[in-house]
């Protein structure tokens, strides 16, 4: 199990720090701004997007948030990540750059795996 817990904290500050952290610090700089013009977004999505990916990013990291709260931010996170790669793709076309919310999603999705596999052996346990 030590093992899994590694795995699954390893991917899970991974989703904070880059869906979280980098978000809230870096969306009023002119590249973020550009960056959602560019796709064709309006301005306010960016702040919208800022603010639910902060909230989604504490849901994953905080001990006390559980269930289906964290269900909710694992699929938001999933959600904006496809969404991402498909905005990136419509607008550049395919290019290095286009795949790099994949590479999050894939991330996302470990954490989510390991999430469920560490619920698992914590019930397994208080069965037994």
């Amino acid at each position: 199990m030590k093992k899994a817990k590694i795995i699954y904290w390893t991917a899970t500050i991974i989703i904070f720090l880059f869906e979280g952290v980098v978000p809230a610090l870096t969306s009023n700089t002119e590249v973020a701004v550009e960056g959602i013009r560019h796709l064709g977004y309006p301005d306010y999505f960016r702040n919208m997007l800022t603010a639910f990916k902060v909230i989604g990013a504490l849901a994953l990291i905080l001990p006390i948030v559980t269930g289906r709260y964290k269900e909710w931010a694992y699929m938001g996170f999933a959600i904006c990540m496809l969404s991402a790669f498909i905005s990136n793709w419509a607008v550049d076309g395919f290019q290095v750059g286009t795949l790099f919310p994949l590479i999050i999603f894939a991330i996302l999705i470990t954490s989510y795996l390991y999430y469920h596999k560490l619920n698992r052996y914590v019930y397994q346990k208080q069965n037994l």
